[in-house]
């Protein structure tokens, strides 16, 4: 209320000392009809003035300021995957009978196109990862998510992730994971009920993750071609997958 009523003064001030120069003016000159035309000029290209201002200049620094968010974020998501991210991706598909990655959809190359790309995301919903919690060391999955816990708070505490629900999304779930693995002190005898509510977690941490790694690899493409081509190489989801170039 107290900025609102500062707002009036000043509105109601700049239009006293407004009149006061018009006064002033017609005070020196006596030319009311020279003052009524420019009045008049002036008034007439408010509307104009409006449309530059607020539709034009405004949007395009918007979208520019939006771009910049935009890129600030994918480094963040960047450093998510490089030191946690992948490493999660290679741990969890231990935890399925036949990597998902089997299916061409999700096997990324160099000459991948934006329909191969919407293909995958659209691969990634559909398919059953067939994961389970008893395939795979659960200890070992947590001492990796552990190590990596404080990182992945610092992550939350940046404030462009707001603007990203699904990889906030992302986070939440594997916090949620690393905690329940965490709670328990023996992970090598639990129930079978106690197994199925893991996989649970697991599964939705596995399928978030893949639609995040996918989105930040269409970026990658677009923007940074270079990281693009090592991301390729060393995609989590290819069991053949190598940095080393042969060809």
């Amino acid at each position: 209320m107290r900025i609102l009523r500062w707002q009036v003064f000043l509105g109601l001030g700049l239009i006293a000392l407004s009149a006061m120069l018009y006064a002033l003016h017609y005070a020196m000159f006596r030319d009311s009809h020279h003052i009524f035309i420019y009045l008049i000029g002036d008034i007439a290209f408010v509307p104009i003035e409006v449309l530059l201002v607020t539709l034009i200049i405004h949007r395009l620094l918007s979208q520019r300021e939006k771009q910049g968010m935009l890129d600030k974020m994918n480094m963040v998501i960047g450093a998510f995957f490089s030191a946690a991210g992948t490493g999660l991706l290679k741990k969890l598909s231990g935890f399925s009978p036949k990597p998902s990655c089997m299916d061409k959809n999700l096997i990324a190359t160099a000459g991948w196109s934006e329909k191969d790309f919407k293909n995958a995301s659209t691969c990634v919903k559909d398919i059953d990862h067939g994961l389970d919690s008893k395939r795979a060391d659960l200890a070992e999955l947590r001492d990796f998510l552990s190590d990596r816990q404080d990182f992945m708070l610092r992550l939350l505490e940046n404030p462009t992730l707001l603007e990203h629900d699904s990889f906030t999304d992302l986070l939440w779930a594997v916090f949620h994971l690393t905690e329940e693995l965490q709670a328990r002190e023996n992970l090598n005898d639990l129930p079978a009920s106690d197994l199925e509510h893991l996989t649970g977690d697991m599964k939705r941490v596995y399928s978030q993750l893949i639609s995040e790694w996918l989105a930040y690899l269409k970026h990658l493409k677009g923007a940074y071609p270079f990281l693009y081509s090592l991301a390729v190489r060393t995609n989590p989801l290819n069991p053949e997958a190598s940095p080393v170039i042969r060809e």
